[in-house]
């Protein structure tokens, strides 16, 4: 089996008796791009997290590039980025600044024409001199992006990123996804819109109140849950609804309940 770019195996994390994840293990590999998908609540911006080093786990390991997020910390963090859904951008600093600053962090050397790759790329070149504070919503989760792939991390990790981009900005970035695991990066979307899920994505991991339902390729979710042309939306709720739920029906089965069949 390929070395792992992320393991994670029994991460469970609890917030006083409220168990947020319960024993989750997965892994990802050099060219995937996996969905995180779940309802409200199921632990994927918890699971994200911890795998940033943002939280710690209650128990568990998480492995990023073999090191560990809790005991081996700086370099874990030296091989991922983490783009949450509503990036904290530095209000008194520019567009330019927040890159130099980026740069400063990774280490990242001749930075520069990396920098103005991105910024021409994800049109903010009008910007570089911007105060974050006077950006758009859209602009700031585009400088977050920029500066995210300014020191070409292994490990990519978006929360609902296209929350506030245009329909370039969108293009822009999911062709950036792709290139991403063409160059060899695991890339972890977490999404709610379950058809940019599966216009991106090679795997799929669906959670619900904490607890893994899925792990695999897209092909083996439709195999389990639903037919080879299933949509995800279809697999998702086979996965997540309750026996008997109006999730759980097929479209076939909704038009019959409404009538329109026999329309």
């Amino acid at each position: 089996m390929p070395d792992a770019i992320l393991e994670v195996s029994d991460y469970t994390k609890r917030y006083g008796d409220v168990l947020a994840v319960d024993r989750l293990s997965f892994r990802l590999e050099a060219g995937q791009v996996v969905g995180l998908v779940g309802p409200n609540g199921a632990g994927k911006t918890t699971t994200m997290r911890a795998i940033a080093g943002i939280i710690p786990p209650s128990s568990g390991t998480i492995r990023v590039g073999g090191h560990d997020v809790v005991n081996d910390p700086v370099e874990a963090k030296r091989r991922l980025v983490y783009v949450p859904d509503d990036p904290k951008l530095f209000d008194t600093l520019s567009v330019q600044e927040h890159l130099q600053f980026t740069a400063s962090i990774y280490d990242v050397r001749d930075w520069k024409p990396k920098a103005e790759v991105l910024l021409e790329r994800f049109e903010l070149t009008p910007k570089r001199s911007a105060l974050a504070r006077e950006l758009s919503r859209g602009m700031r989760q585009k400088l977050a992006i920029c500066c995210a792939y300014l020191h070409e991390p292994k490990l990519v990790m978006f929360d609902e990123p296209m929350t506030g981009l245009d329909p370039l900005g969108i293009r822009t970035l999911k062709i950036s996804i792709q290139e991403c695991a063409a160059r060899g990066a695991s890339v972890l979307i977490s999404s709610h819109l379950l058809a940019l899920v599966e216009d991106l994505t090679t795997h799929l991991l669906i959670l619900e109140s904490g607890v893994r339902r899925f792990a695999g390729s897209l092909a083996e979710a439709r195999a389990s849950y639903a037919t080879d042309g299933a949509s995800l939306e279809e697999v998702f709720f086979r996965a997540t609804a309750a026996p008997g739920s109006i999730a759980n029906a097929t479209p076939r089965e909704l038009r019959s309940a409404d009538g329109s069949d026999n329309a």
